[in-house]
């Protein structure tokens, strides 16, 4: 019992120490980020034109490319069914012909 009592006891510290590593850990990390903050400002607002010139290259790229790839996914679309459907191409004969064959031997209905 006296085990149980020592194992509850360390895991009890890992606890505590793991809590107070966590909180050191968070408040270093608030101040490197306050620290941090005018950078951070800085940059953006230095940033802001390219951030906006390369929204408006990356509109105009959007409207050239929609056509192509528009194209490009038809073309992706018919080569997929092509796939598919040219090895069913002699079932296809065979049934059309089995078809034909089924409907020439039958009588005509009476209308």
């Amino acid at each position: 019992m006296i085990e149980l009592a020592t194992l509850a006891l360390v895991g009890l510290v890992f606890v505590a120490v793991f809590a107070v590593l966590s909180l050191a850990a968070s408040i270093v990390h608030g101040i490197v980020w306050l620290l941090l903050l005018p950078f951070r400002v800085l940059f953006g607002i230095l940033l802001l034109p390219l951030l906006l010139l390369k929204a408006v290259l990356g509109g105009i790229l959007f409207v050239v490319f929609i056509p192509v790839m528009v194209v490009a996914a038809i073309v992706g679309v018919l080569a997929t069914v092509l796939v598919v459907a040219v090895p069913l191409l002699p079932f296809l004969i065979v049934g059309a012909g089995l078809y034909i064959l089924v409907r020439a031997a039958s009588p005509l209905p009476a209308r």
